[in-house]
């Protein structure tokens, strides 16, 4: 059985989360550092919105295609794959070039957490 939706947000997805890996090796070599942050905050905040980003892409995915493979109704997963999309973005928006906390870092996150909430609840909804 096909889960092309829970394909297409996975793609868009996983290409985020490529940029993301991509730019922590670009600052480590702008930086010069090999491993580690260096103890340089623009090395870490780079590692770190990457790792961010691969700790909640992931689960956000998997329950998309879980709960498409069970229920399939589009416009939920549309909603929640656009949902995640704009979260994580925003999330990166707010956090890559701040020194300090901003709004987008908070929003971002805030989003991405009642995406993986929803879909998390989608899912409960489905066990019979």
């Amino acid at each position: 059985m096909p889960i092309a939706i829970t394909a297409l947000y996975g793609a868009i997805l996983a290409l985020i989360l490529t940029v993301l890996a991509i730019n922590v090796t670009v600052q480590r070599n702008r930086l010069g550092v090999l491993f580690g942050d260096g103890g340089k905050p623009q090395m870490l905040r780079a590692i770190r919105v990457h790792g961010n980003s691969a700790e909640y892409i992931p689960i956000g995915v998997l329950l998309m295609g879980i709960y498409e493979l069970n229920a399939e109704l589009p416009l939920a997963l549309h909603a929640t794959g656009i949902a995640l999309i704009l979260g994580r973005l925003i999330y990166v928006g707010g956090v890559w070039n701040a020194e300090t906390a901003t709004a987008g870092r908070g929003i971002g996150i805030v989003l991405t957490w009642l995406t993986i909430a929803a879909l998390a609840a989608l899912n409960l909804w489905q066990i019979r």
